[in-house]
């Protein structure tokens, strides 16, 4: 029994202790210098497990695609089909006998690189990610295996409204601005794709003037920086600075407007409800979050409680800021059976008109405040996460101010400047409705929510959504 008492009060304590170590997170000390190729590099050490994390980040995502959707993406990952000193198989092996993980990536706005390994193998696995970084070869017949797997998979997800539903409001929300761009690409752009329109990518975007490599875990400031420079002061930069595509005036809607994706065999209705939302370096990112939270973004959110525990209308609700570099979106999505379409999305916006209308409380605010502190932490423990945090900072332009004042940034949020936050960010007017369901049993429902375009679920997003 007293052993029980002992492990009780121990969880007790801590679980009281949790906001007070949240209160005192600070980022931990960093060193950053710029190479004279325009490089970015972020150093921290972190002595507590002999690992380092590496992550990268360049100006290369689907932004830059042009007409040919996808090829960001192909480009990201045909950087480990093979560099001037490694083949692919020899590249999976090498990293598989050590141990390591390293992933490319490309997203709507970036690409990027992510490594982990043991800190006794660093001279080896920071020459592989320079050979995959700078010189890479594009293998054709790794690339044909890469390209029909895309292609299989793009076929697949037409069975699945979860899984296309989010490019079809993006270009319906952006119509002919970049952030309208698919990432994964469509089947139409993706099957002509060769090797070539890869090469030609990678010597357009991945350059180092703008790009930012942050390294983190067990080692030496000084000896990394040392070895870091030399790997990679010979990346040549590009001839002229990289084009601002994603800066141009995102256009906003003038009405609400529904676009009514037909899936025959449907028996849902998924749908998202949304509107233009913030840029990451928003001031007010932190309200933001923590108001969305409260209304979205938990399990016992408003809308969650509504839409499933109160009406049964779902098995889930939740709201997202989607913030990117020069803007982002704000959306609500569910899903819910065909013949309580109407009801869920009524619902739906009778949380948002309540949020406008009632605010919230000082105890729902508290319970918001306390939940965003108590999850903050966590995000920032491991080498990793702390490797990829400093290229985030470089990306979207902001400093260890945002993490250092965090809690006090949440603390600070009174009922007053939440009402503030509700009444900028939140939109109820001129939203934007993407529905994908049986069209002719729910064409007049979603008519009566705003000016409905029709497409089909295996019909691509295009322009004129």
């Amino acid at each position: 029994m007293k052993q029980l008492n002992r492990l009780f009060i121990a969880g007790l304590l801590l679980i009281l202790g949790a906001p007070l170590f949240a209160q005192g997170y600070k980022l931990p000390p960093y060193e950053k210098f710029k190479l004279p190729n325009g490089l970015m590099i972020y150093l921290m050490e972190q002595h507590e497990v002999p690992v380092i994390s590496v992550s990268a980040i360049l100006p290369a995502g689907a932004i830059y695609d042009g007409p040919k959707a996808g090829l960001a993406s192909l480009t990201a990952a045909g950087l480990k089909h093979g560099t001037r000193n490694f083949t692919k198989a020899k590249l999976d092996e090498e990293l598989d006998f050590l141990g390591a993980t390293l992933n490319t990536y490309a997203s709507k706005e970036s690409a990027g690189l992510s490594a982990k390994f043991a800190a006794k193998d660093r001279d080896k696995i920071l020459s592989i990610i320079r050979d995959i970084l700078l010189e890479p070869v594009f293998d054709t017949s790794e690339f044909a295996k890469e390209k029909k797997r895309l292609l299989v998979s793009l076929e697949q997800q037409k069975e699945s409204p979860r899984s296309v539903i989010g490019s079809y409001f993006d270009k319906f929300l952006y119509g002919d601005h970049v952030y309208g761009n698919i990432v994964q690409g469509k089947i139409s752009t993706v099957t002509p794709l060769t090797t070539a329109d890869l090469k030609a990518f990678y010597t357009a975007n991945y350059r180092p003037d703008g790009a930012a490599i942050s390294v983190a875990g067990d080692f030496s400031a000084k000896e990394m920086k040392a070895r870091i420079t030399a790997l990679f002061s010979g990346w040549k930069k590009g001839p002229k600075a990289a084009a601002s595509l994603a800066s141009a005036p995102i256009s906003r809607p003038a009405e609400s407007r529904v676009l009514l994706v037909n899936k025959e065999d449907a028996k849902e209705t998924t749908f998202y409800i949304g509107a233009p939302g913030i840029a990451r370096n928003n001031p007010d990112f932190v309200a933001i979050e923590v108001v969305n939270t409260l209304f979205g973004g938990r399990f016992t959110s408003m809308l969650n409680d509504e839409l499933r525990v109160n009406s049964g209308l779902t098995y889930g609700a939740n709201s997202r800021f989607n913030a990117l570099k020069n803007g982002g979106s704000f959306f609500i999505s569910t899903f819910t059976a065909g013949k309580t379409t109407e009801a869920a999305i009524d619902k739906a916006l009778e949380v948002i008109n309540k949020l406008h209308s009632s605010g919230i409380d000082e105890q729902s605010l508290t319970s918001a405040k306390n939940y965003v502190k108590g999850q903050y932490p966590p995000r920032f423990e491991t080498a990793g996460q702390l490797s990829g945090l400093l290229t985030q900072m470089f990306w979207y332009n902001f400093d260890e101010s945002f993490i250092n004042n965090f809690e006090k940034n949440v603390d600070g949020l009174n009922l007053e400047k939440a009402k503030d936050i509700i009444a900028r960010y939140f939109p109820k007017d001129k939203l934007q409705f993407v529905l994908v369901g049986k069209s002719a049993a729910i064409k007049k429902i979603a008519e009566k929510y705003g000016k409905v375009t029709e497409a089909q679920i295996g019909e691509e997003p295009k322009k004129g959504f």
